[in-house]
């Protein structure tokens, strides 16, 4: 085992960026129904009006209002609605070029049954921090792909790299961020329209299972647990896919995010809840057509 104990940078003025637009959408999903001004919610982030509607609309393309239509309950139940599977989900996606843009190829492998026994014995993971739009990431990479990917709350580094060993007990882990770099890139800042990465997991049957249906759900649309239990042919094991989901090694990548309550409602998170409406908004604000009345 090789654990670097350096210390590492500050958080970066995009990191700063996203804490701030964080702060301003939990503000609106709490308070949405009272449909604060502007100027209120750059109050609450202590920021000035212009400059707080100019950071959100570059940051999600669309206005602070607008973007909190696509977190409501109602809203979400309908995007439900419009399928009755995550195969139906997927398949329109495939006809439609707009919804596909911000969608990754992964392909997904779990290691076998002796090396999840060895806990990472004989692998070597090269791991960095960068900075995404949803804040700051600590992701590990083998030659056979991408193991870990999890967001870093406040620059806990030395946490953030005893949850990788712990997940990879024996495996030797070497701070390379130039090498994770290039998978931080095209995982968040190019378009990921054909984009193809490889993911290597370490879970048991059932959790592979539940990880390969996520990757099923496009960009733009959600599920609920009961749609992802029915996927893999387990319709009543839903409490066991919730678990599954929670352990989701890969954040962002497999898309546990897009799994939410059949209410409507966004479930837990386990980069916290706040995390999961931001991206969730920003999929689904760039995945569909903005509609032209607001829906309260």
């Amino acid at each position: 085992m090789l654990l670097n104990t350096k210390l590492y940078e500050p958080l970066t003025s995009a990191q700063h960026q996203y804490e701030t637009i964080a702060k301003a959408i939990e503000y609106l999903y709490e308070h949405f129904r009272e449909q604060p001004d502007l100027e209120e919610v750059a109050a609450q982030v202590h920021v000035s009006p212009f400059h707080f509607q100019r950071m959100f609309t570059d940051w999600a393309g669309i206005s602070p209002k607008r973007f909190m239509q696509f977190l409501t309950a109602d809203y979400l139940k309908q995007r439900m609605r419009n399928f009755t599977s995550i195969a139906d989900a997927a398949d329109d996606a495939g006809l439609s070029s707009q919804s596909r843009v911000y969608d990754l190829f992964v392909t997904l492998e779990g290691v076998t049954p002796q090396e999840y026994k060895e806990s990472g014995g004989g692998i070597t993971i090269a791991y960095g921090f960068h900075a995404t739009p949803f804040g700051e990431v600590i992701i590990g990479a083998t030659n056979r792909g991408i193991c870990h990917l999890h967001f870093v709350p406040d620059g806990q580094h030395q946490m953030a790299i005893a949850q990788l060993q712990a997940s990879w007990e024996n495996a030797v882990l070497l701070h390379q961020p130039q090498r994770t770099a290039a998978y931080v890139e095209t995982i968040f800042h190019s378009s990921g329209k054909n984009e193809k990465l490889h993911v290597l997991v370490k879970g048991t049957n059932f959790q592979v299972k539940v990880w390969n249906a996520l990757l099923k759900i496009p960009a733009g649309t959600v599920t609920t647990y009961q749609d992802v239990a029915r996927e893999i042919g387990s319709p009543r094991a839903m409490q066991a896919v919730g678990s599954a989901v929670g352990a989701n090694p890969v954040g962002f990548l497999i898309p546990c995010h897009r799994v939410i309550r059949k209410n409507g409602a966004l479930a837990e998170y386990l980069w916290g809840p706040e995390r999961k409406k931001a991206i969730l908004g920003w999929e689904l604000s760039r995945g569909i057509i903005v509609p032209e009345t607001p829906i309260l």
